[in-house]
């Protein structure tokens, strides 16, 4: 009997990206620290829907096109001319619902526009923020998934891994995987066990300490503890809304 389940497979950087063919998958971009986990959160806080772009020039040139807040960083800071940065607890309810996000980062938005440039399928955000949202529209989907790190300027980093890690542990038994890095990424993930702060801390994670120099351990707490923000951010028309 033939294998009919479909392939899963993980990109532990963007310069990999290009080695899977995104056109017949859903993409799954992931940047945990911290682009998808404020992204889940805007969303779930009530954005009517998130633009990225992938450049500062861009963001504020929309800005001046359309009613909305400017954010963005850049090598984890605010962005030199815009008001607003890539922190979840920017985003409470009572500042961004009903409002419009255009937002720019360092990775995660650079890699949006890289899967869309290479002709993706489909596209998705993930994070811990909104795991059991991603978990379960791959599980209804049944589509060739792949899950795309948004790593450091093109360095692999471990919180990215480690997402993909939890999402191969729930749903392998469902996708056909036959790839080294989705193997990497789910024993990573089960070495880390149930702290994985504390594993990020031990292994001297690079932005990881980068975050912690700038005093933002409440963003990166905030960011590895699962189902805070649980919606699933898709991206239609040029526009990240809620499936």
């Amino acid at each position: 009997m033939p294998n009919t389940k479909p392939f899963l497979y993980t990109s532990l950087s963007p310069a990999l990206l290009h080695l899977y063919n995104v056109s017949q998958a859903t993409v799954v971009i992931i940047d945990v620290l911290r682009a998808t986990s404020t992204i889940a959160t805007a969303l779930y806080n009530g954005a009517k829907h998130i633009v990225p772009v992938d450049s500062v020039a861009k963001c504020i040139e929309l800005g001046r096109q359309i009613n909305c807040i400017t954010a963005g960083e850049r090598d984890g800071k605010i962005a030199e001319g815009l008001s607003y940065g890539n922190s979840p607890f920017e985003y409470s309810r009572e500042f961004i619902e009903g409002k419009i996000l255009v937002l720019t980062t360092t990775n995660g938005t650079r890699l949006l526009h890289m899967a869309l440039d290479k002709g993706a399928r489909e596209i998705v955000t993930g994070s811990f923020a909104n795991l059991n949202a991603v978990t379960e529209y791959l599980l209804q989907q049944k589509n060739n998934v792949i899950l795309a790190c948004a790593a450091w300027k093109d360095r692999i980093n471990i919180e990215d891994t480690l997402f993909a890690g939890v999402i191969i542990k729930k749903v392998r038994d469902y996708f056909n995987i036959e790839c080294d890095a989705s193997h990497t990424a789910v024993n990573l993930y089960e070495k880390a066990g149930g702290d994985l702060f504390a594993f990020l801390k031990e292994n001297n994670a690079s932005h990881f300490k980068r975050l912690m120099a700038y005093g933002l351990e409440k963003d990166i707490r905030y960011c590895l503890e699962p189902n805070q923000a649980n919606v699933l951010p898709i991206y239609e028309a040029g526009k990240l809304k809620i499936y």
